[in-house]
């Protein structure tokens, strides 16, 4: 793994462990020779990730909509693409990166972890998709999505397309090691 997409909020929460996880997940990518492709800007963990691994050498790509660079104060110490849609972004970030990292965030990290998934699953990427549950922050989501399987929502094929763990290390080696499920596209019709 080269680079990685890393997925997390853009907001600063009153809780300090958060832009200190954020930290020290970007130093330990750029130790790693693991660069970070990004949102694009300043702010919260985005921005917290993002000074940490350049700050430790590391290779950093922001991708920014249009409309976002005023708004997220986009961050121009990295190499700094803006793009006209959120669309477009999502899509640099699926080109630009050999899997997907996600952080605590909110509605735009989910957004985009669902999305990660999905073209998993349809086959328009086999690339490892990983939640770092620090804290806990990602055990109710977990959770849903056991209950999506048991109801027969995520075919057992794609159960595992979600790695989660609570350290970065582990996570990492699984996502080093992981192998492209069979997506939707090359499945036998009558099975799905």
């Amino acid at each position: 793994m080269k680079r990685l997409a890393v997925y997390c909020g853009s907001a600063t929460p009153a809780d300090p462990r958060y832009i200190e996880l954020a930290r020290e997940v970007g130093t330990s990518l750029a130790g790693q020779g693991i660069g970070v492709v990004y949102g694009g800007g300043r702010l919260g963990l985005m921005g917290a990730i993002a000074g940490a691994a350049r700050a430790a050498g590391g290779d950093v790509i922001g991708v920014i909509p249009e409309a976002l660079v005023s708004r997220e104060v986009a961050n121009y110490d990295c190499d700094l693409t803006i793009v006209a849609t959120m669309h477009e972004r999502k899509a640099a970030f699926t080109r630009l990166s050999d899997g997907f990292l996600v952080l605590p965030g909110g509605v735009g990290t989910m957004d985009e972890l669902w999305e990660a998934v999905s073209w998993a699953q349809l086959g328009y990427h086999g690339k490892p998709v990983g939640i770092l549950n620090a804290f806990g922050f990602y055990d109710g989501l977990l959770e849903f999505n056991r209950h999506m399987a048991e109801v027969g929502f995520v075919r057992p094929a794609h159960q595992g397309i979600i790695m989660a763990e609570r350290e970065l290390d582990l996570l990492l080696t699984r996502m080093r090691a992981h192998e492209p499920i069979t997506p939707i596209v090359k499945m036998n019709p009558d099975t799905l």
